[in-house]
């Protein structure tokens, strides 16, 4: 059931964490060494894609929500996209408050080779130095980044579904009070990735998507996403070990072919692949392909999710594959489509191609109108859930089935 708030017991814990973090995002930590019985993990991460043109001289302050805890964290850079070099000058990492502000003394300066900057060349990223501190999980921090020099395209995630914050003309990435980020943005600039060590044997989950997974429709500064609900149910779980979560959809992404952000077939190496910690996968995506016109066969999407599977083993990891959602009511609904969908729901269903499978059609198919969304879930398009719905993806998630031991 979905809950627009959280119970009394849950607020005052959340409060309490962030007191916590805050302490110790304040104070460094003892020693720079990482312990012996960690491994890096990645706690959020979001796709990256063309971002139009770049901007020098500009300080991006842009809030992220962790998933798994952990010490020494880094961050990563992108310039995936970019044609020409992109230098960063300053980078810091502190806890939000509220707005653009950060909570007073836990603004910490970040280093690249030892360096406060760093030039990230056209197609390459870059991660920070570990920072001697600790994330806690399920909180609320904001790297700020300034950009020093930069032209062409830029890089980044479109439309995250969570305000962040630009100062429009200067570094401004140490200051701790939100005055001089007089713009909001829903895009996410350069970054798309930070991690943490945690203790040793903690993974990741990649949900790997579209639309849906990226949050279309859910409500925005409040990480209703599935990927969110998801990441809060394995904080609670007590016996795995699965704890990061990084949401790599993108609005419109198709699997064999370009368009909103790269096809699944190109992206998969950096999105997925070179996520620290990696266990498993959720792959929910392919109604963008089948709405498409002209649309690729059932044959066609099936043998890509093959392709992504080998890969995804290759790399020691397990793929869930989740059924593709009903969509009539939606513009590009058609009923050669919704045969696509079915042939391909049966792939997924019954192939045994997937290490788990998540059917999500039937979860949230309206049982007197199959090919519709069940009102109860449906955000108003036919297409998006809305955050119950969300909630209701996350929670048919079986915990068990991330728990990879390829």
């Amino acid at each position: 059931m979905y809950r627009p708030e959280l119970p009394r017991r849950a607020r005052r814990a959340a409060a309490a964490l962030a007191l916590a973090l805050a302490a110790v995002l304040a104070a460094p930590a003892a020693s720079s060494a990482r312990p012996a019985q960690t491994s890096a993990v990645v706690t959020w991460a979001a796709s990256a894609d063309r971002l139009g043109a770049a901007v020098p001289e500009q300080t991006h302050r842009i809030v992220i929500h962790t998933s798994a805890g952990g010490s020494a964290p880094r961050i990563r850079l992108s310039n995936a996209f970019g044609d020409q070099p992109v230098t960063f000058g300053r980078a810091y990492v502190g806890t939000r408050a509220s707005g653009a502000a950060l909570v007073p003394g836990t603004n910490r300066a970040l280093t690249f080779g030892g360096a406060p900057s760093v030039t990230v060349a056209p197609g390459g990223s870059v991660y920070s130095d570990p920072l001697r501190t600790a994330v806690a999980p399920s909180s609320d921090l904001a790297v700020s980044v300034y950009v020093q020099g930069a032209g062409g395209t830029a890089t980044g995630h479109a439309a995250g579904h969570q305000t962040s914050y630009i100062a429009p003309v200067g570094d401004h990435a140490a200051e701790e009070p939100g005055t001089s980020f007089t713009q909001q943005t829903k895009n996410r600039f350069y970054l798309d990735a930070v991690v943490a060590d945690a203790p040793r044997g903690t993974g990741t989950v990649v949900a790997l998507g579209d639309s849906i997974t990226d949050g279309s429709n859910a409500t925005d500064d409040t990480n209703r996403r599935w990927p969110d609900f998801l990441a809060a149910r394995l904080q609670a779980d007590r016996r795995g070990s699965v704890k990061g979560v990084a949401n790599e959809g993108i609005s419109g992404n198709k699997v064999l072919t370009d368009g909103a952000g790269v096809s699944v077939l190109k992206r998969l190496d950096r999105d997925v692949l070179s996520q620290r910690g990696l266990r498993s996968v959720i792959l929910l995506e392919g109604v963008n392909d089948i709405k498409a016109v002209p649309a690729p066969t059932a044959a066609q999407l099936t043998d890509a999710y093959r392709e992504i599977i080998r890969r995804i083993h290759g790399s020691g990891a397990c793929v869930v594959g989740a059924t593709v959602m009903p969509y009539e009511g939606w513009s590009e609904w058609n009923e050669n489509g919704e045969a696509t969908r079915q042939a391909v729901n049966s792939f997924i269903r019954d192939s045994g191609a997937f290490d788990a499978v998540l059917d999500y059609d039937a979860l949230v198919r309206d049982p007197a109108a199959p090919g519709k969304i069940l009102p109860a879930f449906d955000s108003g398009d036919h297409l998006h859930p809305n955050d119950a719905g969300m909630e209701a993806m996350a929670d048919a998630v079986d915990l068990g089935s991330l728990r990879c031991d390829r």
